[in-house]
């Protein structure tokens, strides 16, 4: 997709500041960042890459910009492989540029893949090894097995459950016992549609 010189310039900085600070600049951070005078020209500017699908905003949370990977086509037969994913003790959260192969089944959502490393969700038939297809979204069902990010950093594979102002993470593994963090800790990167499996 075409964007502007500008544009890209946005991007760049919002993936550089994001990366070294662990959670997205405001726009006034932007604003200076980039040399810009007003904010109504970087309100503009995300406006524009958000409508062109490479930006998701939050409305109800500060520091909400996060960069998305272009839609996938409808009929894409690959998938970004973001990295890996936690199924016990959270792992740094690092996305790579590798891809898988799959079949057509996520119709038009934008899915992602990530690769379990762990045991916590066995009981789900999850494994280590396995590949998640996880739809990108920041809302969740109870019980639904989503990707978390808990403080900005640990990305884990977990059921989700809220139980007054804190968030349960569950594992699938009696072995192993829950995470319990704040709501405001935890932030919900995407949930799971299905699970791929190598044999060799």
């Amino acid at each position: 997709m075409a964007i502007t010189r500008r544009q890209k310039d946005v991007l760049d900085f919002l993936n550089g500041f994001t990366q070294k600070n662990g959670y997205s600049p405001s726009y006034e951070e932007i604003a200076q960042g980039l040399g810009l005078n007003s904010l109504a020209t970087v309100h503009k500017h995300i406006t524009n890459l958000q409508n062109k699908g490479l930006l998701q905003r939050a409305h109800n949370r500060s520091r909400s910009i996060d960069v998305l990977s272009p839609r996938l086509p409808r009929r894409a037969d690959r998938l970004p492989l973001l990295g890996r994913i936690a199924a016990g003790k959270p792992v740094e959260a690092v996305e790579n540029a590798e891809s898988i192969s799959l079949s057509e089944i996520i119709g038009n959502r934008e899915v992602f893949a990530l690769e379990v490393r762990g045991d916590s969700m066995r009981d789900e038939h999850i494994v280590n090894g396995d590949f998640v297809l996880v739809e990108r979204t920041n809302t969740a069902r109870e019980g639904e097995i989503i990707v978390a990010l808990v403080d900005g950093a640990d990305a884990t594979l977990k059921r989700f459950y809220r139980e007054g102002a804190q968030i349960r993470l569950q594992p699938s593994n009696a072995e192993m016992a829950p995470i319990y963090a704040p709501a405001e800790r935890v932030q919900i990167q995407g949930k799971v549609l299905g699970m791929l499996r190598k044999y060799a």
